[in-house]
């Protein structure tokens, strides 16, 4: 059983899609391990998006990630992190498949609704970032 991140950003969340996502995650037979609805610090922010710093969209990108709250969920299933890519689609909403959370719930590339782990190496990494205490 593989494990995975899944955020679900501020956009979704002040839109009130918290249930639609999760429902979408259950649907799919991902068990949630883990679930908890916080704000971001600064300091969290930064380190979460540390392969970001320096980039032209890095500054905004961790302002909107501290502008309200966030559901974090860690996801298990049988190759969770690709099925879990699969799900959430592609970056852009424009460019997703249909019946992906992005497709149908993201805004824009920047507010595409949530984030989710794209590799082993990251899944680690960000659960112990949100959920330290695992």
């Amino acid at each position: 059983m593989e494990r995975s991140l899944l955020l679900i950003k501020p956009n979704a969340t002040k839109r009130n899609l918290i249930g639609a996502i999760i429902k979408m995650l259950e649907d799919n037979h991902f068990k949630i391990a883990h679930l908890k609805s916080f704000k971001m610090s600064d300091e969290l922010a930064q380190s979460f998006y540390a392969e970001h710093h320096g980039k032209g969209f890095y500054e905004d990108l961790v302002s909107f990630m501290r502008s309200g709250t966030i559901i974090g969920i860690v996801v298990e299933k049988d190759n969770a992190i690709d099925n879990l890519r699969l799900l959430v689609g592609k970056t852009n909403p424009e460019a997703a498949d249909p019946g992906t959370i992005r497709y149908l719930y993201g805004e824009s590339v920047s507010l595409n609704s949530v984030h989710a782990s794209d590799s082993p190496k990251s899944a680690v990494r960000e659960i112990k970032l949100i959920f330290p205490e695992l």
